[in-house]
């Protein structure tokens, strides 16, 4: 079990680590990318190599976030996760790494304790807005790209500060950046992170809603993505992702339910609410967890088996 630590023996741990290893989730976001690619950097600064590792290739959007210099190639003295609740979230690096993390930094309410120290704070915004806080403790200097990776990692993990886990400290955090960098375009940031899409894009979010199903006397909705739903309307799978938003869009809706198919009749099941119901503790009865507003698991079974049981832990949840 983890032995919780807080921000001042994070930063303690940051300074005598070294030759860490950062890892991040797989299908990598702004706030894993924007967290582990400033912790590199700020490791650097202190004098420390680090590298960021993923299962996945990060996506072009956020190549602007990237180092410049080549990554070194060394052996990992020190392991440290970003926005990871458990170690199901490394996809395939978990069996290298599983066991190994000594070092986690996290916002999940659902982490399952799985490094040696865990620093978790739930009510943050993201891990970037834990992240600054260390940073702070740290005494770093920040470069600018230190800012733009923890304004993008708050910016798209509070839907441009929309989300009910912005709260006062976020605002503050990110108004600090904008005040010591008032020259990074965050206007662009934020135009290019949630209002720039592809044709490929357009199409996968206007065939979502047009399918949308409801449930519960329009209480949930539901939408389903499918690899036959791609290939028939030539629709990148990658533009699948982030359409978690959509079901909640219906006036009335209390939760909305995003099913993506993957392999073996498994689906990533991602949920999201709106006001009172807590879709972690839904998706804790499944494996999953997450946030109490943003949740996620895996079910395996046929559309119609996924989609009942869904259903009655929504229903009970609703009737609670």
């Amino acid at each position: 079990m983890a032995k919780l630590i807080d921000v001042r023996t994070a930063a303690g741990l940051l300074k005598q680590c070294e030759d860490a290893y950062i890892l991040i989730h797989m299908n990598p976001d702004g706030d894993c990318i924007g967290s582990g690619y400033s912790l590199q950097a700020v490791l650097k600064l202190l004098g420390k190599r680090s590298k960021v590792i993923c299962v996945d290739p990060i996506p072009e959007r956020f190549h602007f976030l990237l180092p410049e210099e080549p990554e070194e190639d060394f052996p990992a003295k020190y392991v440290i996760s970003v926005d990871c609740a458990d170690e199901s979230r490394f996809g395939s690096l978990r069996e290298t790494y599983a066991g190994k993390v000594q070092l986690c930094i996290d916002h999940h309410i659902s982490n399952d304790g799985y490094a040696e120290n865990l620093l978790v704070e739930p009510d943050a915004s993201s891990a970037c807005e834990v992240l600054y806080k260390v940073y702070c403790e740290l005494g770093v200097k920040f470069t600018p790209q230190i800012a733009q990776c923890l304004y993008t990692g708050i910016a798209t993990d509070t839907g441009c500060f929309k989300f009910s886990c912005t709260g006062a400290d976020t605002h503050l955090f990110v108004s600090e950046i904008m005040r010591e960098f008032p020259e990074i375009r965050y206007d662009l940031i934020n135009r290019n992170m949630f209002d720039v899409k592809s044709p490929s894009r357009i199409r996968a979010e206007m065939i979502m809603l047009s399918r949308m199903e409801y449930y519960l006397d329009g209480k949930c909705t539901m939408i389903w993505e499918t690899k036959e739903i791609c290939e028939e309307n030539n629709i990148n799978p990658k533009d699948m992702e982030g359409l978690t938003s959509l079901p909640l869009q219906p006036d009335g809706v209390e939760v909305g339910i995003t099913l993506r198919e993957q392999d073996d009749n498994w689906y990533r099941i991602s949920l999201r609410s709106t006001d009172r119901i807590n879709v972690s503790d839904i998706c804790a009865r499944f494996g999953g967890g997450g946030h109490v507003r943003a949740a996620g698991c895996q079910l395996q079974g046929t559309a119609d088996e996924i989609r009942e049981t869904l259903l009655n832990a929504v229903r009970k949840a609703l009737e609670a």
